[in-house]
């Protein structure tokens, strides 16, 4: 199953014209953050007849709650980032998002119109999808491009001639929030510090290095076993071992 997710949408009338755009190209999962007008005349003249995608749309408080229970997160951004994303064209991602959502659930992010999502959105995506454009305007409506994106998943969807297995299912964004948690305890415990000038961005290039990586269930729990032997076996500052 993909999800689309729309974070603070702030017009109406794009969330129809969202859910019309899935329902042209079979997508039914609709996650709302914090949208700023919603249930809203507007969009439902504009979902021209994708009544039923929005009736079962879900209005959630939080990312976290709008991508429970995916394996696999990809986030859409019309600009260049710096920041050691990992970032391909639709095409590209289509084909990924369907052959991860044969395994489990999938979410694909959009910001909200004027600001796109946040560096902080992005932290819990494995992959960021850029829409190819001129140079001269890059930036495209939010349902234009839900409809570029629907469109390449149908057509992977239809092309895809054979998926392959996967053993252990990839961590879900739940667990790999918790071993976030855990790293960041630890890394506290034995007082290993970013030594930057600016000293705040050591969990985020840790997070970045680990949703590249894409871990399975399994290696996330051999992680976290290792960090709860690491704070098992320290011993507190001044004692010497027998």
């Amino acid at each position: 199953m993909i999800r689309i997710v729309l974070v603070e949408p702030s017009h109406p009338g794009n969330i129809g014209a969202c859910a019309r755009a899935m329902k042209n190209m079979a997508l039914t999962e609709l996650v709302l953050v914090r949208p700023k007008l919603y249930p809203h005349p507007d969009a439902v003249a504009r979902a021209s007849g994708a009544d039923d995608v929005l009736a079962r749309a879900r209005v959630v408080a939080t990312l976290r709650d709008a991508i429970e229970g995916c394996g696999f997160i990809a986030a859409t951004t019309s600009r260049h980032r710096d920041q050691n994303f990992r970032i391909i064209d639709a095409r590209e991602a289509a084909a990924r998002l369907i052959r991860e959502a044969a395994h489990s659930s999938v979410a694909l992010l959009f910001g909200a119109e004027r600001t796109g999502l946040t560096n902080e959105d992005l932290e819990v995506a494995h992959l960021l999808i850029r829409i190819p454009a001129h140079e001269s305007y890059l930036s495209l409506n939010l349902a234009m491009a839900v409809q570029i994106l629907a469109y390449e998943l149908f057509c992977a969807g239809r092309t895809a001639a054979s998926v392959e297995s996967r053993a252990v299912p990839l961590a879900s964004a739940a667990d790999l929030a918790l071993l976030y948690e855990h790293w960041a305890a630890v890394l506290e415990e034995v007082d290993f510090r970013d030594r930057t000038e600016s000293g705040t961005h050591l969990m985020a290039r840790l997070r970045r290095l680990l949703q590249r990586a894409e871990p399975d269930e399994n290696e996330v729990n051999i992680l976290r076993g290792f960090f709860s032997a690491v704070q098992k076996r320290r011993r507190p500052a001044g004692t010497r071992g027998s």
